[in-house]
């Protein structure tokens, strides 16, 4: 745990020095002091010519999971397009944290990467992050809904009948189950615990299920899991009905950073914009074919309003809460095993 804490701290020891700001930058938003946007998109403008960069070799990662070779093999079949559209070598670098992967970025290490939903944020206003894609669809980006489920014969009919009634909600840290319920409803005239009764469930299944078999009278939950729920026959498609829908959360966000040269950005667009997955990277991820084009002012919103409702600041003091927590995590894993 020490060890773990220490390689922390000093993730963060270059982030504790901010850099001068530039004197001819007039918009720099919720951006680090080292980044400006001057056309108000959210995102760090990209660095001039005579200060950007051009490597002989970029480096990319995908945000860290449980088994990081699978993911590792799984991007090679992009690696490669990505040489052809770049004419440079690309390689894959292993990150054990979303905080060391925003550090990476942050200090030039990383040129390329896929950033969880979440950690996005902060890879924005810290690293000089510039999200592009997601994974995606002809018809539109990999994602998922915030609903709320009723019984099918409920006089429920919208969020605002909900007042009085004892509503499941998954867990405390669930986004769609918890907190994207308690920033988004207030909005639209319904605050959970004061307009009615939470009741924790533990899951999303469990949530479902407990609105069907009326322990419930009604239930955020994410859309895919319901989905799959109703295409496994665990939940008939006529017992439920949804009453809300959110705007869709967008899955992990795909990009370059800042600090590139404008022509070698371009390139690098382009080869997200062409590339189609193979079958095998079908397979990893759901479905998907290709990289779906996003941007963070647009697309992150939701979750930027999220994070804003849960004081969530993507800051340096809120990564250095997000890698204790992942530091807590992986201590606590490491201690099981």
């Amino acid at each position: 745990m020490k060890k773990i804490m220490l390689l922390v701290a000093m993730a963060f020891l270059v982030m504790s020095v901010p850099a001068l700001a530039a004197n001819d930058c007039t918009n720099r938003g919720g951006l680090d002091m080292n980044y400006c946007d001057e056309d108000k998109d959210l995102v760090a403008d990209l660095k001039p010519a005579g200060e950007c960069k051009d490597p002989s070799t970029l480096v990319f990662t995908y945000t860290p999971v449980e088994d990081p070779a699978v993911y590792k093999d799984a991007f090679a079949d992009f690696q490669e397009y990505l040489e052809e559209a770049t004419g440079k070598r690309v390689i894959y670098y292993t990150v054990q944290s979303n905080a060391a992967e925003v550090e990476a970025m942050r200090s030039g290490k990383l040129h390329i990467a896929g950033f969880s939903t979440g950690p996005t944020g902060f890879a924005v206003n810290l690293a000089g992050y510039i999200p592009i894609a997601v994974k995606g669809y002809p018809e539109g980006f990999q994602g998922y809904n915030l609903i709320v489920v009723v019984p099918n014969d409920s006089p429920i009919q919208s969020l605002a009948d909900l007042k009085g009634k004892k509503v499941a909600h998954t867990s405390a840290s669930s986004n769609s189950g918890n907190l994207a319920p308690r920033a988004i409803f207030p909005n639209e005239g319904i605050t959970p615990d004061k307009d009615y009764t939470v009741v924790y469930s533990g899951k999303h299944d469990q949530s479902i299920l407990g609105v069907v078999h009326g322990d419930y009278d009604a239930a955020p939950v994410a859309s895919d899991v319901y989905d799959r729920m109703v295409a496994a026959g665990r939940v008939k498609a006529d017992a439920l009905r949804v009453i809300y829908r959110s705007p869709k959360f967008p899955t992990s966000s795909f990009g370059y950073s800042n600090q590139l040269c404008a022509p070698l950005a371009q390139k690098i667009i382009g080869a997200f914009s062409t590339y189609r997955f193979p079958a095998s990277m079908q397979k990893s991820f759901k479905g998907a074919d290709r990289f779906y084009p996003v941007t963070y002012k647009a697309d992150w919103k939701v979750i930027r309003d999220i994070a804003d409702a849960t004081g969530t600041s993507y800051n340096a003091e809120g990564l250095k809460k997000m890698a204790a927590k992942e530091a807590a995590k992986k201590a606590k894993k490491a201690k099981k095993k």
